[in-house]
């Protein structure tokens, strides 16, 4: 069977992740924080209904272990560019095999739910088309959906919202924008992880990494960031 809707998930290498937090945490704390949040999603992804197909992207060995152990495809990188790269790269693997909307998500958004990703897919207008969930501030993407996979090129990082909706609309194809405050919430910033702590999480790896790490009801309380308060919802 042709495969018509699959989610794609770019998954950065663990070393190289969550760099904005380089201020506050050691590299082996911002490893730590970033195997918990793809080892969350991944959890949610398995819970997922009306997917065809799962794709991997990634040069993590870890990463790709895990996603062939579940059954999914794993697209090895030898090296990474960039994300937008990354998923550009996948995303024309997929069309190729006949997918016909492709979501990508990243793995850093510890509040989504199966039914967040499931609602994504109900609200597919008719090819050509983009359906997409801006981040909390309105200024990245934190789900982008596509049809055909590669209607156009990615442009992830800052500005990227913007960025896309134009791609689109130079591409005359329908888009769809999407508030869902659970796929909003990534995590990138001291105060990402402030805001989570004040957020009733579901017991996994990354709610025991935040209670390791020193937050207690919206603030840091180690060292100089000490009284830094939440952002509001």
């Amino acid at each position: 069977m042709i495969p018509t809707k699959a989610l794609l998930i770019p998954v950065k290498q663990l070393s190289n992740a969550k760099q904005r937090l380089s201020a506050h945490f050691s590299s082996e704390d911002r490893i730590a924080l970033a195997d918990a949040l793809w080892q969350d999603f991944f959890e949610v992804v398995r819970a997922t209904r009306g997917v065809d197909q799962i794709v991997v992207v990634s040069a993590e060995p870890r990463v790709l272990k895990r996603a062939k152990k579940l059954g999914w495809e794993s697209l090895q990188e030898h090296q990474q560019k960039s994300e937008s790269d990354s998923v550009d790269f996948a995303s024309r693997w997929c069309q190729e095999r006949g997918v016909a909307a492709l979501l990508r998500m990243p793995v850093d958004l510890p509040l989504v739910e199966p039914a967040d990703i499931e609602s994504l897919f109900e609200s597919l207008p008719k090819s050509p088309a983009a359906v997409l969930v801006p981040s909390r501030d309105g200024d990245g993407t934190n789900a982008l959906l596509r049809t055909p996979p590669a209607l156009f090129s990615s442009h992830f990082g800052p500005g990227s919202f913007a960025l896309h909706v134009a791609e689109a609309q130079r591409c005359s194809a329908g888009v769809h924008v999407i508030r869902n405050q659970r796929i909003e919430i990534d995590v990138d910033e001291l105060e990402d992880l402030e805001f989570l702590s004040t957020c009733d999480l579901r017991p996994n790896a990354t709610r025991d990494w935040l209670l390791a790490h020193g937050f207690e009801s919206g603030k840091y309380i180690n060292g100089k960031d000490a009284g830094i308060r939440a952002a509001s919802s």
